[in-house]
């Protein structure tokens, strides 16, 4: 045996590279074709091979958008151990027509988009504001990830708080909103300074890039201007990882809110 990677499962690397480069630019794949009205099939993939990766390697897959012409858009790629590169790639994407599969112009907003994170360019933008001006797109994402996603009550989601605090949606190029949370300051005078995040949702098909940790940014750079030194949050067992990793740590023992299992966290600002 040879034991190393089997050439064609190369072409899959990249073909996961790619689903990562559309969560990357926040677009919702499924979402953004139907939107514009389109979709994106491979018309050309060409393989030069320098070395072989050997079973159970770690391996950095890159990707990135070349040109892109009237129909088609072509991309590079490179997989590597460590900075050795193993294999060099290209992938042709043309636009097309979802249903006859004729190419069709690349529409102008997704040229824009891709030109623009290519760039280093912001490519999402953020509105922080109250209830009655962000509810509609806050509520949308949060019904989606909680009540439909998690099993949470419905009548559970929306609360007497949401018209207290300060709210946050980060929006796409595309104007979809793709996560969103809250800011709680307690009324309590003995609790000055200390202020408690909650809701925090990033849309499904969008998690594993750095959108969540952008929200929870902005939250804490809020928190810290107006004067907040301690932020806490209710964290879901699976995500007190992410949100170690962002400075908070547990306080107190694990219980159960809506029925699913949380932990206290904290973060001083």
């Amino acid at each position: 045996m040879q034991k190393v990677v089997f050439n064609p499962h190369y072409l899959t690397y990249f073909d996961i590279a790619a689903a990562q480069y559309w969560r990357d630019t926040a677009l919702p794949y499924e979402e953004t074709l139907k939107f514009l009205n389109g979709d994106i099939f491979v018309k050309k993939a060409s393989l030069e091979y320098n070395g072989s990766a050997y079973f159970d390697e770690s391996l950095t897959i890159c990707l990135r958008c070349e040109r892109i012409g009237n129909s088609s858009m072509l991309f590079k790629g490179s997989i590597l151990r460590n900075s050795l590169e193993l294999v060099a790639g290209e992938i042709v994407y043309v636009f097309a027509d979802p249903v006859q599969r004729i190419s069709k112009p690349i529409p102008s907003e997704l040229k824009a988009l891709i030109t623009r994170f290519e760039a280093g360019e912001e490519i999402t933008h953020l509105r922080i504001g109250a209830w009655s001006e962000l509810r509609d797109d806050a509520l949308g994402l949060r019904q989606d990830v909680f009540v439909r996603e998690q099993g949470v009550p419905l009548d559970m989601e929306e609360d007497e708080f949401d018209s207290q605090c300060v709210h946050f949606v980060l929006f796409n190029a595309l104007n979809l909103p793709i996560a969103t949370a809250r800011l709680i300051e307690p009324k309590d005078t003995s609790s000055k300074g200390q202020s408690r995040v909650g809701r925090m949702a990033v849309r499904k098909d969008l998690r594993g890039s750095h959108w969540g940790k952008r929200v929870l940014a902005a939250v804490e750079e809020f928190a810290r201007k107006r004067g907040d030194t301690t932020l806490s949050l209710h964290a879901q067992l699976q995500a007190k990882e992410f949100y170690s990793k962002q400075g908070y740590v547990p306080v107190g023992e694990t219980f159960e809110e809506a029925g699913i299992e949380h932990i206290e966290m904290q973060k001083m600002l």
